[in-house]
């Protein structure tokens, strides 16, 4: 019987061929899993009108953790057009599966590490002298503006709610009765104290326990003075706690340009759900692109690992996309289920593949002239 059992979702795009090139990995690694094959995706959207099938759920319930390779979201009309005819008008609605997940397991906390490893040609060159990025990004992964809370059209109920002289904002909401509630959409960003200091605290034992020296506070609490407000004043009381780590804020416009001008000042960065997902992907863009950019869903007893880039439809198939980002990302899996050796190996493995140079996808040596998805994992799998 083995050790581990990983539910197994590829998902859409070239969500299969990374996952391809991650289970090359895995079996030289000789790690000891079962992996169960489980339904997700645009594919589940259109036949069953259910991007994340009951079944699939049932099977993350039974496993110990889950690895996913990419998925596939629409808006609202282009979802509906490519429902099955047999499913249409009945009311159904496209939700993102990975964001259901997060929800369904309160998967809390999304971890993101953005390490330059040396060699990559795409990373950002610090000053002489300077030390290579390593960040690490902790994104609160269940509130905020992903929460999913949205209406088009505005219906009439919840726009007199906020009109409410006791409760509401009758002057500012004036002006959009007089553009027609049929014309509005409102997204909401709903965030709480347990969130705020969860995701805070995460950050901050993360700081301490792998020897950083700052945490900053990506928010932007002038303008959004009640949600950013609530962060704010709930990671300061956090900082307290950990007085050997210096604690940092800074507004969401303002990080994207220094961590562009001096990306090495930083260490550990938190914040809520649409801003960590901004600034992971920036700070992706500094350490070599979205093909090197993993990600952790962590949750109190589950958790889901993702590589952060899309499905890609335009290249499904042709196992020419980056995989490093997917190894990377078990990586992070391993370090969850405490298999230090297997991540020291991996990681490793994954540096010195980088360093030489000799394979690497299109995105690194150039459009049109790179190696394929499995020809990177299996110099990988060479360099174990």
């Amino acid at each position: 019987m083995a050790k581990y059992t990983i539910a197994w979702m590829p998902g859409d795009g070239v969500g299969n061929d990374v996952m391809q090139a991650a289970r090359l990995v895995l079996d030289a690694l000789n790690f000891d899993a079962e992996y169960v094959p489980a339904d997700i995706g645009w594919d589940f959207w259109c036949k069953e009108g259910n991007p994340l099938p009951d079944r699939t759920i049932e099977i993350l319930k039974n496993t110990d953790c889950a690895l996913f390779g990419a998925i596939t979201s629409k808006p609202r009309d282009e979802a509906n057009e490519e429902l099955d005819p047999s499913l249409q008008g009945k009311g159904l609605s496209y939700f993102s599966p990975i964001v259901k997940l997060r929800q369904l397991f309160n998967l809390h906390t999304n971890l993101r590490p953005c390490k330059a490893y040396p060699g990559n040609p795409l990373n950002y060159t610090p000053p002489q002298g300077g030390r290579d990025i390593d960040l690490v990004v902790f994104r609160e992964n269940t509130e905020g503006m992903y929460g999913g809370v949205e209406w088009f059209p505005l219906p009439e109920s919840i726009a007199r709610a906020m009109a409410d002289e006791k409760v509401g904002h009758p002057a500012r909401m004036k002006r959009w009765f007089e553009k027609g509630l049929e014309n509005v959409a409102l997204s909401t960003r709903i965030m709480s104290r347990q969130g705020c200091e969860s995701i805070c605290r995460q950050a901050f034992d993360y700081a301490k326990t792998h020897n950083r020296k700052s945490v900053t506070l990506v928010e932007k609490p002038n303008v959004l003075r009640e949600t950013g407000g609530l962060m704010t004043r709930v990671f300061r009381q956090v900082a307290k706690d950990y007085r050997g780590i210096e604690a940092w804020e800074a507004n969401i416009d303002a990080i994207c340009m220094w961590l562009n001008k001096h990306p090495n000042d930083y260490d550990v960065l938190v914040a809520e759900n649409m801003f960590g997902d901004i600034i992971s992907d920036l700070a992706a863009g500094l350490v070599g692109g979205l093909g090197f950019a993993c990600a952790a869903n962590i949750g109190d007893e589950y958790a889901v690992f993702e590589p952060t880039h899309g499905s890609a439809p335009k290249y499904d198939g042709k196992f020419v996309v980056n995989p490093m980002a997917m190894l990377l990302t078990c990586k992070l899996m391993f370090d969850w289920l405490k298999e230090e050796e297997h991540a020291t190996r991996l990681e490793a493995a994954i540096a010195k593949v980088i360093a030489e140079g000799k394979i690497a996808t299109y995105d690194v040596k150039g459009r049109g002239k790179g190696d394929g998805t499995l020809d990177v994992a299996n110099a990988v799998v060479q360099a174990l």
